[in-house]
């Protein structure tokens, strides 16, 4: 398992999200992180998540 990081931010470009998270593998951390973003009510903002590699995972301008 590798630690993921997940991030939204504000049309400013303020952080409203910072956040790790644990995930197996890179399909796992996609939905992992895009039920975050839907719990938070954050999907239709800006957002990352990389993989602990640093590999862009999820992106949304």
């Amino acid at each position: 398992m590798g630690i993921y990081k997940l991030t939204a931010f504000q049309p400013t470009g303020e952080k409203l999200l910072e956040e790790g998270f644990e995930a197996v593998d890179d399909r796992e951390a996609k939905e992992k992180g895009t039920s975050i973003l839907s719990e938070k009510d954050l999907l239709n903002r800006t957002h990352r998540c990389t993989s602990p590699l640093g590999k862009l995972i999820l992106f949304h301008r």
